[in-house]
């Protein structure tokens, strides 16, 4: 069942946790691990999923790392709808939590729209806000997400990623 919950401060944790898990198991492979998605975001509602972005040096090395992610609990997804991406889901632990791996070759600008979307709302609390107010009215009283949860945040998350894009690159100048 997809829901969301207030935000859990364990969640940087055991993202931490986790991430030492992945680098101990992907060794070089992982030339970058970040903590993306709703959970890096503190006082936001989210999901109770750790969504990780692995930036490694190519497809083929993170492919050769397949059954090491399998070892340390992970399912193998494929691409699961965007090329370019190796995706790993891990099952819910104790906690109640669970994990999405999101790996994509150095370079990708997939990983950039991701670290860029997270920086941006750490930076404009008030965007975040607006994003878990959004959130909000896409669930029950009981925090259970509605099917197309997805597609009917896509518009804002669409606006707040042009906004990060160029915020990110102006200062990049």
């Amino acid at each position: 069942m997809k829901v969301i919950r207030p935000h859990d401060p364990r969640w940087k944790e055991l993202f931490t946790v986790e991430a030492q898990s992945l680098r101990a198991q992907l060794g070089q492979t992982a030339l970058q691990i970040e903590h993306i998605g709703s959970t890096a975001i503190p006082n936001i509602l989210a999901k109770p999923i750790i969504d990780i972005v692995v930036e490694a040096a190519s497809l083929e090395d993170l492919e050769a790392q397949t059954p090491a992610m399998v070892k340390i609990g992970y399912e193998s997804r494929g691409e699961h709808g965007i090329p370019g991406r190796r995706y790993f889901k891990k099952r819910r632990d104790g906690s109640g939590v669970g994990y999405h791996v999101h790996s994509f070759a150095r370079g990708s600008t997939h990983i950039v729209r991701h670290v860029q979307f997270r920086d941006f709302l750490l930076l404009e609390p008030d965007v975040a806000q607006e994003y878990s107010a959004l959130k909000q009215t896409l669930a029950s009283s009981t925090g259970v997400l509605v099917d197309d949860y997805v597609q009917r945040k896509s518009e804002f998350v669409g606006r707040v990623q042009r906004l990060a894009s160029l915020r990110f690159s102006e200062a990049a100048e």
